[in-house]
């Protein structure tokens, strides 16, 4: 489980995107894709079209970071487009980690492919 300050700012990708895409991939994505500045502290995230692996790229002030998640079952749920036209949804930190950890945000409850142990 990853752990988010409150102070962080993160953005969704509502669209799916080629998860092939490395640093210069989605640096441009974040660019022309979503208007923002890829140097900014804010978490970008990213997921394929099934849904099934998901990508952060986060700058820290020295270089970009990118993180990666691939579920071995089940899908993420994704936040969908509430807006036409609308790219990009804030996220906070605590629903990012709901959000990875296997929480359907629209119901909060655990998705059936998750299993904790304790």
């Amino acid at each position: 489980m990853l752990s988010f300050s409150g102070s962080l700012k993160v953005l969704v990708a509502l669209e799916p995107c080629d998860l092939r895409k490395g640093f210069n991939g989605l640096h441009a994505l974040v660019t022309e894709r979503l208007a923002e500045d890829p140097q900014s502290g804010t978490l970008f995230v990213f997921c394929n079209r099934d849904r099934t692996r998901l990508k952060i790229l986060c700058w820290d002030g020295t270089g970009l970071w990118l993180l990666t998640k691939r579920l071995e079952r089940g899908t993420f749920s994704w936040p969908k487009t509430v807006e036409a036209g609308t790219t990009k949804l804030k996220l906070t930190p605590q629903a990012l980690a709901l959000l990875t950890d296997g929480v359907d945000l629209r119901g909060a409850k655990l998705r059936p492919w998750y299993e904790r142990e304790d």
